[in-house]
């Protein structure tokens, strides 16, 4: 997968962090103040927006593997995503794929820790 793609979904997922932040800052703010969650969706769009900028920046430099890129998408996707979905319908069962996620984005950073200059 070209570089140019991780840069555009680095787009896609940071128009998407910045969207669900203000929607959960006004639209969602009763409902999520109502649930006691509005917490944890602050906690999803920190995460999701940091591993964005992170995304766009591996693929600007070009260091690390590809599978850096998955890991980081699937992690914000499992992490972000189980958080949002939870502070929004107080599933409790999702708990488990919240740290999987983690585990995505921190193998992430661990493969952009070890990477070389191509």
């Amino acid at each position: 997968m070209s570089y140019l793609i991780w840069v555009k979904i680095a787009g896609i997922l940071g128009v998407l962090g910045v969207g669900l932040g203000a929607f959960g800052a006004h639209a969602l703010k009763k409902t999520l103040a109502d649930l006691g969650s509005t917490a944890t969706w602050e906690t999803a769009v920190l995460y999701h927006l940091i591993h964005a900028v992170a995304l766009l920046g591996f693929a600007a430099l070009k260091l690390a593997s590809p599978v850096t890129g998955w890991c980081w998408l699937i992690g914000i996707l499992c992490f972000s995503g189980s958080l949002y979905v939870m502070a929004l319908t107080g599933i409790k069962w999702l708990w488990p794929v919240t740290p999987l996620g983690g585990v995505f984005l921190l193998v992430g950073w661990l493969m952009l820790l070890f990477a070389t200059p191509k």
